[in-house]
């Protein structure tokens, strides 16, 4: 199999930005699409896996063209990590780790097809289902850094951000969203499936008793994001625009709180889940790509004064891979 012309030769930094970007776009949208099937009840619309019934295409139905429709939505994000992969190759003088880095977001998004087939074959069990959620939540994650990666290296590097113990604190964070995310996914497999009017499986946790969870771990996640956010407010003249990525987690934060507390106490209606789903990996995302600034920010998130050093730093990285 023959290469795309432009991603056999070499690839420009701006070019392989953009690529990144558009792949981050699109596996954000897998989560989207994915959560939609859950919560509309069409995770078997198409049975028979992987045809479509008894055909490659669906039927008119609902729930097997939500299904299907999923299908190429996700086969457009393995395929957008994919090219990204490939244009990582092809980009002079990327860090190593870097490519690595997208390779390991395009085979996150390759393991994606047969758990998705192991989901369906066990009837749609939510442990496996919870699985299909945080695999690409993972491969958000890698593509996020690759995306930044990309934009230090079509932009410059800046300086690290704050001190050394505010950005640990910001790794550590990563941790503690992703059992944040994770508790609300056990949290979700414990209460009432919405969308949905047959008996779908549940965990058989009490919901109350993984909410309680959920909203601890949602507190603490949020007490140490405010302890960043002050001192990203005190660093705001070295690094400005990580100050305003903050700033917009925030809001998706307020958000998202809001779209929690309603859901819960209107019976977990399945528009406000899906909202909810999706709010909640922009929040992963975001806290990825914070944690990540803090230690390698992109040029144009930094201060105009910092161009000087952050010039000599790109330098000497490209002079160390070469």
């Amino acid at each position: 199999m023959r290469l795309p012309a432009r991603l056999r030769g070499p690839v420009s930094a701006d070019r392989f930005l953009h690529i990144a970007v558009a792949t981050v776009v699109v596996l954000g949208l897998v989560v989207t699409s994915g959560a939609f099937v859950r919560l509309t009840g069409s995770g078997l619309g198409c049975d028979n896996w992987p045809r479509c019934g008894q055909t490659p295409l669906p039927a008119a139905d609902f729930h097997a063209l939500v299904e299907f429709g999923n299908r190429i939505v996700a086969l457009t994000g393995l395929v957008a990590s994919l090219a990204a992969w490939l244009a990582s190759r092809q980009v002079a003088g990327l860090a190593s780790w870097v490519r690595r880095a997208a390779l390991g977001a395009f085979l996150g998004a390759l393991a994606q097809i047969p758990l998705g087939g192991v989901t369906v074959m066990l009837g749609l069990h939510p442990l496996a289902v919870m699985s299909h959620f945080l695999l690409a939540l993972v491969v958000v994650g890698l593509s996020v850094v690759v995306a930044l990666e990309a934009w230090s290296h079509a932009c410059g590097l800046g300086r690290p951000v704050a001190p050394e113990w505010l950005r640990v604190v910001a790794l550590v964070g990563i941790g503690v969203c992703a059992v944040m995310v994770v508790t609300g996914a056990v949290a979700t497999a414990s209460g009432p499936h919405p969308g949905s009017s047959s008996d779908v499986e549940r965990l058989g946790l009490g919901i109350r008793d993984t909410v309680y969870v959920h909203v601890r771990v949602a507190a603490a996640y949020g007490i140490g994001f405010l302890l960043v956010c002050w001192q990203l407010v005190r660093s705001r003249r070295e690094a400005p625009g990580v100050l305003r990525l903050a700033a917009a987690l925030l809001g998706v934060l307020v958000t998202q709180m809001v779209v929690g507390e309603v859901q819960y106490r209107n019976a977990l209606p399945w528009g406000l889940v899906l909202v909810h789903v999706t709010l909640a990996a922009t929040i992963w995302g975001l806290t990825v790509a914070i944690a990540h600034a803090l230690w390698r920010p992109p040029l144009p998130l930094t201060a105009p004064a910092a161009v000087p050093v952050a010039e000599r730093e790109k330098a000497r990285l490209e002079r160390a891979h070469s």
